[in-house]
């Protein structure tokens, strides 16, 4: 059960990336999630994010030269 929970929570740090979040979602979310699932989403989906765009930057800098 704490793996759908996981899910949920990496499925709302995710959508709320791109800042495309229902109200009626939040509401669902922010009853059934604990916070502390949510910070640990966060922190995973922006060093995922971040290390995604240094591969990105450095392919890039591949091709340049």
């Amino acid at each position: 059960m704490a793996e759908r929970g996981n899910l949920k929570a990496a499925l709302a740090v995710f959508w709320s990336f791109f800042g495309v979040r229902r109200r009626r979602d939040y509401d669902a979310d922010a009853q059934n999630l604990k916070p502390a699932q949510i910070i640990i989403a966060g922190l995973v989906g922006a060093a995922v994010f971040v290390l995604t765009m240094l591969l990105l930057v450095y392919l890039a800098m591949q091709f340049v030269k």
